[in-house]
């Protein structure tokens, strides 16, 4: 942990939903006070809106402790950009299905511009998901999107052999 800048932690629908699991992760990041400025809880879309009441609590409650968090799969479900005034995320991870013909696409291109321009109104960070080359990640600069995540970068590594190559790598635009 003290090599990371912020590690990214998918929750599923289920363990938001379970209230023992907000009890558990408040009771780790207590008696581990210094973990949690490198957490980033990312929650999707669906499960969110699934229970908007519990998603809401557990934001607020863990965020306390200074975690971050990510609304993950963004505009892959049917909600509207009015969970992303609800919810009091840090981060807006578009969906790759918009990312993946960014290029090719104006309607795709639209859609990412759209999405990130709300989110920095309302002072939240774009990541763009399924990035998987060097063309996708130049039009996501233009646009001005944040952060961007996928094969183009690295493909998954087990954390342990995370450090092992040629330094962290980095996915900012």
């Amino acid at each position: 942990l003290d090599q990371s800048d912020l590690i990214s932690v998918n929750l599923s629908g289920q363990s938001l939903g379970k209230p023992s699991f907000l009890d558990d992760v408040a009771g780790l990041l207590k008696s581990h006070p210094g973990i949690a400025s490198k957490l980033c809880f990312e929650i999707t879309e669906t499960a969110a809106i699934g229970d908007l009441q519990q998603a809401e609590s557990f934001i607020q409650r863990i965020g306390h402790y200074g975690c971050r968090f990510a609304l993950d799969d963004f505009g892959s479900g049917l909600s509207s950009f009015q969970y992303l005034k609800i919810l009091p995320v840090d981060y807006i991870k578009i969906d790759g299905i918009f990312i993946r013909d960014l290029v090719n696409s104006h309607e795709d291109r639209a859609m990412v511009s759209a999405i990130h321009q709300v989110a920095h109104v309302l002072g939240k960070k774009t990541i763009a998901e399924y990035v998987e080359n060097g063309d996708i990640t130049r039009a996501l600069k233009d646009l001005g999107v944040d952060f961007a995540q996928g094969f183009h970068f690295s493909k998954p590594v087990p954390l342990e052999h995370y450090y092992d190559l040629a330094g962290p790598i980095k996915a900012s635009l």
